[in-house]
C-alpha cells in the first residue's frame, strides 16, 4: 500500500495546487486594450456613430434654408413687335421690359418654419450624443464579456489540468492493481467535458472579438489579448437620483422634447399656410422712339384649394404635435423602468459578487480540503474529490461572469443618464 499513499499524497498537493491557481488566475489582468482606450476608438471610429454626426450636420444645414424668402424672378420681354416688320421700332407700344418680382410670405410663415428646422437641427445633434452613449455602453458590454470569458477560460484549463493528471495517476493505479477503472473512465469523461467546454468558449471568445472590432471600426481579425476585468465599485445612486440625471442629461430625452417643440412650430407654421403670399415687382420698358415706362404691380395669392391643401396640412401637423409628445411620454416612462431594471441588475450581482468571495468560495474551497482530508483516511472515494473541485471553479467562474455583468449594467446606466457612474473601483 505504500505506492498507492505516494499517489494519494501527489494528487492531494496537485488538488490544493489547482485549487489555489484558479482563484489566482481570475484576478489575472492584462492591458493591452482598456475600457478606457476602446471607448476612445470607437467614438473616433466607429462608422455608425460616423453617420449620426453627419445626420446632425444634414439637420443643421437645413435651418437657414427654411427660413430663406423664394429666389426673386428676373425677365425680358420683346412687347408688341410686329411680325411682318419685326425690326420696326416706330410702334409707340413696342417695349423690350425688363421685370423684377419677388414673392413675400405671410408674416410668421418663415419664422416658423424656420424655428421647427432649428429645433428639429437641435434634436439631431441630441440623437448623435445618443447614438454616442449607445455605443459607449455596447462597447463597454461586449469589451466585459470578452474579459469574462478570458478568466472563465484560466479557470478551465487549470481545471482540465487538474483532471488530467488525475486521469495519469489513476490509469497509474489501475495498471498496477491498486484503482478501479471506474475511476479511469469517469477521469476520462471529465477530461473530454471540460475540453468540450473550453472548445465552446474559444469560439465564442473568437466570434465576441470580431463583434468588438466592429464596434471599435477595425478589422474583425484584429487580435484581442486578455482584457481587463474590474470588481465591482460601490453603491450605486437610488433610482430616484438616477432618474433625476437622466432627466436633465439623456440626450434622448432631451431629443424627444426638441421635437415635440418643433412639431408645435410646424403646427403654427401650417395655420398660416392658408394666408395668402405677397408678390410685388417692377417692370423698366424701353421704348426706342418714344419716352420709356417704369411699372410697378403688387399680388396676392388666393387660397381657392385650401380645403385640398391648407387644412389637411394642418390636421396633419395637429396630430404630429400628438404623436411626439406622446413619444416623448413614453421615452420617459421607458427610460425609468430601465434605470430600475439595470440597477436592480448591477446592484444583484455586486451582492453576490460579495456574497460569493465572502461565503460561497470559502466554503466550497473548505469542502475541498475537508474532502481531501477524508480521502487521505479511504473515507471518501476520488470522484467526490473532483466534484468538490469541479463545484469550486463553477463559483469562480460564476463569480467572474457576475462582475462582467455588474460592469455591463453599470454601462447601460451611464448611457440612460449621461454620467460616469464609478462602475470600476
Amino acid at each position: 500500500m505504500k505506492p498507492m499513499r505516494i499517489l494519494r499524497a501527489f494528487l492531494a498537493a496537485a488538488v490544493l495546487t489547482v485549487a489555489h491557481a484558479g482563484q489566482a488566475n481570475a484576478q489575472m489582468t492584462a492591458e493591452p486594450l482598456s475600457i478606457d482606450a476602446a471607448v476612445a476608438q470607437a467614438r473616433e471610429a466607429n462608422p455608425a456613430l460616423r453617420a449620426a454626426r453627419l445626420r446632425a450636420d444634414v439637420a443643421a444645414e437645413r435651418v437657414p434654408q427654411a427660413g430663406a424668402l423664394p429666389n426673386p424672378m428676373l425677365g425680358f420681354a420683346l412687347m408688341n413687335r410686329q411680325i411682318q416688320d419685326f425690326g420696326s421700332t416706330a410702334e409707340p407700344m413696342l417695349q423690350n421690359r425688363f421685370e423684377f418680382s419677388q414673392r413675400l410670405p405671410w408674416p410668421g410663415k418663415l419664422g416658423f418654419s424656420e424655428d421647427r428646422w432649428e429645433l428639429l437641427a437641435s434634436a439631431g445633434a441630441f440623437d448623435a450624443e445618443e447614438t454616442e452613449q449607445a455605443l459607449i455602453a455596447r462597447v463597454k458590454a461586449v469589451y466585459y464579456r470578452l474579459a469574462f470569458m478570458d478568466r472563465a477560460l484560466l479557470i478551465m484549463e487549470n481545471t482540465r489540468e487538474f483532471l488530467r493528471e488525475f486521469l495519469d495517476v489513476s490509469s497509474t493505479l489501475y495498471s498496477v492493481g491498486e484503482g478501479l477503472l471506474q475511476d479511469v473512465l469517469q477521469a476520462q469523461v471529465a477530461v473530454a467535458s471540460m475540453t468540450e467546454d473550453i472548445t465552446v468558449v474559444e469560439q465564442d471568445r473568437l466570434a465576441t472579438a470580431a463583434r468588438l472590432n466592429s464596434l471599435l471600426g477595425r478589422g474583425a481579425t484584429v487580435g484581442i489579448d486578455e482584457l481587463e476585468l474590474p470588481p465591482p465599485g460601490e453603491d450605486l445612486p437610488s433610482v430616484e437620483a438616477l432618474m433625476i440625471l437622466a432627466d436633465a442629461q439623456r440626450p434622448g430625452l432631451q431629443a424627444a422634447r426638441e421635437r415635440t417643440r418643433a412639431a408645435e412650430a410646424g403646427y403654427r407654421a401650417a395655420r398660416r399656410a392658408i394666408y395668402p403670399d405677397f408678390t410685388v415687382g417692377m417692370a423698366y420698358s424701353q421704348r426706342p422712339e418714344f419716352n420709356d415706362w417704369l411699372s410697378f404691380r403688387v399680388g396676392i395669392s388666393l387660397p381657392l384649394w385650401a380645403g385640398k391643401s391648407h387644412l389637411p396640412l394642418r390636421r396633419e401637423m395637429a396630430a404630429m404635435q400628438a404623436e411626439q409628445g406622446a413619444r416623448a411620454i413614453d421615452l420617459y416612462n421607458e427610460t425609468f423602468a430601465r434605470i430600475a431594471e439595470r440597477r436592480a441588475e448591477a446592484e444583484r450581482a455586486r451582492k453576490l459578487v460579495a456574497l460569493y468571495a465572502t461565503s460561497v468560495l470559502p466554503q466550497a474551497r473548505a469542502a475541498v480540503e475537508s474532502a481531501l482530508s477524508a480521502y487521505r483516511v479511504g473515507k471518501v472515494d476520488f470522484m467526490t474529490l473532483v466534484q468538490n473541485e469541479l463545484t469550486v471553479n463553477r463559483f469562480e467562474i460564476e463569480s467572474v461572469r457576475l462582475a462582467a455583468e455588474y460592469q455591463r449594467a453599470v454601462g447601460e446606466l451611464e448611457a440612460l443618464v449621461a454620467s460616469d457612474l464609478g462602475g470600476a473601483p
